[in-house]
């Protein structure tokens, strides 16, 4: 009954791919299949759980805590491996420039230093884009979108295997120490949740190694929820905000949602961040110190700028307003540049090309900025502030009794702590000549030459009078559309930290401006607040989050005073965002026509039912049913059926109807026929072992293809009893059931598939996933998707 379109019909496969691939959003893609979150309670699955004593449910659930552990654990072990690579590679970069710099300056050679560090930032993202192209294109971007799908139900293909996880890491190590405006935190919820897939089935199926533990929970039903629990230990991991992590896990995910399962998530988010700090702190010899609870550290705001007056939050409100409006132009913009990639730049070469010609743009434009910059601002010794190098070797040889000050960054200082002698603190930044007298520095260099994550804290916390104006303005405004640019890019990557520096960029021009355009006092306009505030709004304009997002700035600048503030903000900016445009995730979500399941069915849908949305007529096998045509429903390419109704004849008076009596699995029959559950071979002298869960659980996830199953001709003419291995009570609804109830059952259930059965439960049509999704409110109403093959 659902018409489809086959994308590829007039496709000629020998020949090369076109220059151009058709991109239509009114469709959704048949190669996405839900998972199955519904317990098939079949008669085996009820044995085992009879059989299983109260210990052995006691075990389950100390198994479930130490699996919860394990993935905290490894996450955080994964946050430290990216943040100490990306530091040391970076370190050795800007050594190769800083020799190259003392080379050429005599001979006025600027132009090859600038030309060097374009390169190495290419040949670094060069490798990133080549690794990801060529071995796993699924771990492109961020991940998010790909993590909400698959908590939402969608199985999205290979997007928790190993080797997903492996060229994730490797990627945003290469893009981050590349200098693309990106940040590692976004890729490091996918890194928490492929580990989190992993460790829960006890064995990697793509080493082929089974360690024989966890096989209770080789199911999609247990596998989810921990997938939840490495999502939110890769936030907590990333922001060190454990109680974000559990709140992003129930915004964006869990269809169940319970106390225990709370606990379990909860505790896999403080064991991660606990061991990311434990493990940093040891690394920079702090053992005593856990000073890093996550991979960005937004500081500690003093007491006297963490304040805020009752008139300040209109002004709040308006910033929320203009970072929901940033976001909507950032979203239309990377929306129309995501079309023109899937239409143009689809080929591998093509695309790591692209991501090679970011990063030089990227170098050059920064260098530009800062050459053309005139922002030098003396040094104060009396505050601690991060400076270049250039100014920490100046202070250094001040104190040693050198005149001379060198004219070069190379990383950066923290002066003046408590009193203390300044101490430098060599990090993974760098910048070329900045043109400043000596005893200066370069206000423009504190945010292009630095890493993302100093430069947010450093327009946090940096003193009035740090930045001017133009500064701010065209730090802004380039490194938006770099942003907007990069996002999208065939490198693994992630929007948050870009999103933050935005928004703290112009947050702080708004408060630098406040004072002298109206009544307010300096002292309450503090740049660093509106920073925040900025910062918060540009985010949730982009990613429309607004629950866990405050949370997790609340932990991350560990004040919970602007609680309230922030989610003003983010609320203004998500609601000014939705009227122009969806959300970042939600854009690429739709463009890779993922059949996505929101909270509720859309509002104007009460007239449809399930008769008008279910797919008809469906395919039902006897519950004995022949094995040939079982092999022949299963080998048909032009179905792609899942799920099948089982029926049974009975008969009233002269009248003989088939009635629903199961529900069974594509996945289940292939097992079956794979261990030859035949009647006869049941009733021959033939000893076979009877069939266990643990069958079906091995073969889980990557069931055999129905092509590897050999039938031989008489085993076609056998009969298979399905009545041992089928749900005997699915879901199902009446015909006249209307759509949004039917939604709300699926999507609360978690189903794969539901049932419609007419008055005498007789198997009138089915209804999933893609049924569903086809359905959504368009720019004139409810409109009607169309299925493909993509």
């Amino acid at each position: 009954r659902l018409s489809t379109v086959d994308l590829e019909e007039d496709i000629d496969p020998v020949r090369s791919r076109p220059k151009e691939i058709p991109h239509n959003e009114k469709l959704l893609s048949l190669k996405y299949e839900s998972l199955d979150y519904d317990n098939s309670e079949n008669q085996l699955f009820l044995e085992e759980e009879r059989r299983m004593s109260h210990m052995g449910f006691r075990c389950l659930e100390i198994s479930r805590w130490v699996i919860c552990g394990l993935i905290g654990v490894f996450t955080g072990l994964i946050a430290c491996f990216i943040d100490i690579v990306v530091e040391k590679l970076a370190g050795v970069k800007y050594s190769v420039v800083k020799k190259n710099i003392e080379m050429f300056t005599e001979v006025g050679g600027l132009s090859i230093s600038l030309l060097l560090w374009v390169v190495l930032n290419s040949a670094f993202v060069m490798v990133g884009a080549i690794i990801v192209t060529c071995f796993e294109p699924i771990a492109a971007g961020s991940g998010i979108p790909q993590i909400k799908c698959y908590l939402n139900g969608v199985k999205v293909p290979r997007v928790v295997r190993l080797k997903t996880l492996v060229v994730k890491v490797c990627g945003v190590i290469c893009s981050v120490a590349g200098g693309l405006a990106v940040g590692k935190e976004g890729p490091m919820i996918h890194s928490g949740a492929v580990v989190a897939a992993g460790v829960s089935q006890g064995r990697s199926t793509s080493l082929k190694k089974d360690f024989k533990i966890f096989e209770y929970f080789r199911r999609d039903t247990e596998k989810r929820d921990f997938v939840s629990a490495g999502a939110a230990a890769g936030v907590s991991a990333a922001f060190g905000a454990p109680v974000g992590g559990v709140l992003f896990s129930l915004e964006e995910g869990a269809s169940f949602w319970n106390q225990m399962l709370t606990w379990r998530i909860f505790f896999a988010s403080m064991i991660s961040t606990f061991t990311l700090n434990l493990v940093l702190s040891v690394y920079h010899n702090k053992t005593t110190e856990l000073s890093s609870p996550g991979l960005i550290n937004f500081g500690t705001f003093d007491l006297e700028c963490v304040q805020y007056s009752l008139y300040e939050i209109p002004l709040f409100i308006c910033m929320g307003a203009i970072g929901g409006l940033l976001g909507a132009l950032f979203n239309l913009l990377n929306y129309w540049l995501t079309i023109f990639r899937i239409r143009y730049v689809h080929r591998p070469c093509l695309q790591v090309m692209e991501a090679m010609m970011v990063a030089a743009v990227t170098a050059s434009v920064s260098f530009a900025m800062i050459y053309l910059s005139n922002d030098c601002k003396p040094l104060k010794m009396d505050n601690s502030e991060e400076y270049p190098l250039q100014v920490a070797q100046w202070l250094s040889e001040r104190w040693s009794g050198n005149s001379a000050a060198r004219q070069f960054v190379y990383s950066w200082v923290r002066v003046g702590q408590g009193g203390a002698s300044p101490s430098l603190v060599f990090g993974v930044v760098s910048a070329f000549q900045l043109f400043c007298a000596d005893g200066e520095y370069n206000a423009m260099a504190t945010t292009f030459f630095n890493t993302p994550e100093r430069s947010v804290r450093s327009l946090f916390h940096n003193p009035r009078g740090t930045y001017n104006l133009l500064t701010l303005g065209f730090f802004t405004l380039t490194y938006f559309f770099l942003a907007c640019w990069t996002y999208g890019l065939m490198v693994s990557a992630g929007v948050f930290i870009p999103s933050l520096l935005i928004g703290a960029a112009w947050g702080r021009l708004f408060g630098v401006l406040l004072p002298n355009k109206t009544f307010i006092k300096p002292i309450w306009a503090d740049p660093g607040k509106y920073a925040l505030m900025g910062a918060a709004a540009q985010l949730g304009g982009i990613v429309r989050m607004t629950l866990s997002l405050t949370v997790i700035l609340v932990e991350a600048t560990g004040n919970v005073t602007y609680g309230f503030p922030i989610m003003l903000v983010l609320m203004t900016a998500k609601i000014v965002g939705d009227y122009f445009i969806e959300g970042l995730y939600d854009i690429h979500i739709k463009l890779q026509s993922v059949p996505f399941l929101h909270w509720e069915a859309p509002a104007t849908s009460h007239w449809l039912t399930a008769r008008e949305v279910m797919s008809s007529p469906v395919t039902c096998f006897n519950q004995l049913e022949k094995v040939g045509t079982i092999m022949d429903f299963l080998s048909n390419t032009a179905t792609n059926h899942n799920g099948f109704p089982v029926i049974v004849q009975a008969t009233f008076g002269m009248t003989c109807l088939f009635l629903l009596c199961g529900l069974i699995l594509r996945s289940q029959l292939i097992v079956l026929l794979k261990h030859k559950v035949f009647v006869e071979r049941a009733h021959s002298r033939l000893h076979q072992r009877k069939l266990q869960l643990k069958d079906f659980r091995d073969a889980y996830p990557r069931f055999p293809p129905i092509q590897s199953i050999h039938v031989s001709q008489d085993e076609r003419e056998c009969m298979m009893d399905l009545s041992e291995f089928m749900n005997p009570t699915p879901y199902t609804v009446p015909q006249e059931t209307s759509l949004p109830r039917v939604f709300k059952l699926f999507r609360a259930l978690g189903l794969r598939h539901l049932v419609v059965v007419d008055d005498v439960n007789k198997v009138v049509g089915l209804v999933t996933r893609k049924d569903l999704a086809r359905y959504h409110m368009g720019k004139h109403g409810l409109e009607e998707l169309h299925l493909a093959q993509m």
